[in-house]
């Protein structure tokens, strides 16, 4: 436990630094779009192709990920039909909300929970793969799609292709496929550009904290916490369900499952927010909320299945 431990507060010290230079009007809130830029545009491409491209394909098609992809749908499912019925018919504000709802943080807390809590490093890689191959492209063709509002049939499909987190998505998972190898000179300069896009990311989040108040009246509120409760417990109850029950997986599995479901949302999904201008307060604070939660809950998790 005490690599999860460190993990969180690697995170939040990060986090904490960004808030200070927002406190200290070192910063301004519009340089957080800045920071956020350069994480889109060039270091989150560049780390996801390195990932992608070192990692084995195959394991997208494991039973412990097929819980994942089940557990996501259902939780993002039951927070768009809430959403839609009770809160907004902004359909990139409801996708925002959906995807907060079982986004995982597995590239930061995933990673030492694994193999602490776990035991087995081994789920980290195919979860990255799911989110990064499947949610994340499904998540941001949507975005895309609402953003181009009334351009042509061809733009409207073609925009997608024109990201440059799916583009290097792709190109990462066919280096993988085929196996081919990436030159030393070419792959370095874009493992040190990829080692920014996480600090970007949790400094232009910290930033963010500066401004409006986590839950503050008009942001959100009732949306941040149908999000945040689906995310805490319903997720890893689901997963926990589906392993059990439905896919028969063995107790050390379900024991994976339970707990990687019980994972924190992912940072992504701020800078989604924030590139795309829409619905950032309530990404910003499901992330939040979820990462305070999810190390009671983890705690409980091993507890109960572990004992």
């Amino acid at each position: 436990m005490g690599g999860v431990l460190i993990g969180f507060a690697i995170i939040a010290f990060v986090i904490l630094v960004g808030w200070l230079l927002a406190r200290a009007r070192v910063v301004s809130q519009d340089d957080r779009l800045v920071l956020n830029k350069v994480a889109f545009f060039a270091a989150s491409p560049a780390l996801l192709f390195t990932v992608l491209a070192s990692s084995d394909i195959s394991v997208l098609f494991s039973g412990v990920l097929l819980v994942a992809l089940v557990s996501f749908v259902a939780v993002a499912a039951i927070y768009a039909l809430v959403a839609r019925l009770l809160f907004t018919k902004d359909v990139g504000r409801i996708a925002i909300g959906a995807s907060t709802s079982g986004y995982s943080n597995v590239n930061n807390i995933g990673l030492p929970v694994a193999v602490y809590v776990i035991g087995d490093a081994q789920f980290v890689g195919p979860m990255i793969m799911l989110q990064l191959l499947v949610l994340a492209p499904v998540l941001l063709g949507i975005l895309d799609v609402v953003r181009a509002g009334k351009a042509s049939f061809w733009g409207i499909v073609t925009q997608p292709l024109r990201n440059p987190i799916l583009i290097a998505s792709v190109l990462g998972a066919v280096v993988s496929a085929t196996g081919l190898e990436i030159p030393d000179p070419v792959l370095a300069p874009l493992e040190i550009l990829g080692g920014a896009a996480v600090p970007l990311m949790l400094l232009a989040f910290g930033i963010s904290l500066g401004g409006d108040r986590p839950l503050s009246p008009g942001t959100g509120r009732k949306e941040v916490l149908l999000a945040t409760a689906l995310k805490s417990f319903a997720a890893p109850a689901i997963a926990f369900v589906l392993a059990r029950y439905a896919f028969d997986l063995s107790d050390e599995l379900v024991y994976a499952c339970t707990i990687m479901g019980a994972l924190p949302t992912a940072q992504n999904m701020y800078q989604y927010a924030l590139r795309y201008e829409t619905g950032q307060v309530v990404a910003r604070d499901v992330v939040l909320l979820t990462t305070i939660l999810s190390l009671p809950v983890m705690l409980l998790i091993a507890f109960v299945l572990r004992g």
